[in-house]
């Protein structure tokens, strides 16, 4: 009995690696961005004279969160090298 596969054509393979490649890019943008974003929330509300430190706390542990999704993205991006 013979099985047929579907043919696979080398550029389909490019192209669904390309789009997963571009996908991260764009969530690797958003991720620094928020991080960015709360680096200034933070030293905002740090600065001002009477300020929640239990907000301060969470928004900092928010940013410790993003740091790492961050390296996580960027070492999904780096092209496995083999030894």
């Amino acid at each position: 009995m013979l099985v047929s596969r579907p043919v696979q054509r080398p550029w389909e393979h490019a192209f669904v690696k390309m789009s997963e490649e571009d996908a991260l890019r764009r969530k690797l943008d958003e991720l620094k961005t928020e991080h960015r974003d709360l680096d200034d929330v933070i030293d905002r509300l740090a600065g001002q004279p009477h300020y929640d430190q239990l907000k301060l706390q969470r928004l900092k542990k928010r940013k410790l969160m993003l740091k790492d999704l961050i390296a996580k993205v960027e070492s999904q991006l780096l092209p496995d090298i083999i030894a």
